[in-house]
């Protein structure tokens, strides 16, 4: 845990000040439906992974922080899992889709969180992480804020995420939409 919890103290708060959308662009890119589980790794409230409901057969939301997770609960359909995405609770090849949105810069590893995500996503499944892209100019901003909060932030650029992949046996692609970076790993059969 963290020496100071700034998350567990945003947790009653999160959502209305980071409201929840319709994640369409993430749906399309996660190719969903599917009949697989799927995990939100640093998924805190489950303000994104609520929108799967329906989409897949199980939704982990996975979270350092159990004040958000208790936040999770009071949404359908979401499994809390209070654990680092270093040192992930679940066995080889078990989840269809992951997802990772706007939380690899929060990790404490990101090569061995990508590892972990790696390890536990099946042959022929999706990793998408969502990133806020620290070559535009409004997020080396929040960047330099998060610092000034002692948050122990670490932002990579697009290129730099994908990187993380290599050696993997993976197709990796990188999709764009303003400051908004989606890196897409899929794990070749």
């Amino acid at each position: 845990m963290p020496p100071f919890d700034h998350f567990g103290l945003l947790a009653p708060f999160y959502e209305i000040f980071i409201k929840p959308k319709n994640p369409v662009d993430l749906i399309r890119l996660a190719d969903l439906p599917t009949t697989g589980p799927l995990l939100d790794a640093g998924g805190g409230t489950g303000r994104v992974a609520q929108f799967f409901h329906g989409q897949v057969s199980q939704i982990v939301v996975a979270d350092l922080s159990c004040r958000m997770l208790s936040e999770a609960k009071n949404k359908n359909g979401l499994d809390p899992v209070c654990s680092h995405t270093e040192k992930l609770p679940f066995p080889n090849a078990y989840f269809e889709r992951v997802i990772m949105i706007d939380s690899l810069h929060h990790v404490c590893d990101q090569s061995h969180t990508a590892h972990e995500l790696w390890r536990i996503l099946k042959p022929g499944g999706k990793l998408i992480i969502e990133e806020p892209d620290v070559r535009k100019f409004s997020v080396k901003l929040v960047a330099w804020a998060e610092k000034l909060a002692l948050m122990r932030s670490h932002f990579l650029s697009p290129p730099e995420i994908a990187s993380l992949f290599e050696g993997f046996d993976s197709r990796v692609v990188h999709e764009q939409n303003g400051y908004i970076s989606w890196v897409v790993v899929e794990k070749v059969v």
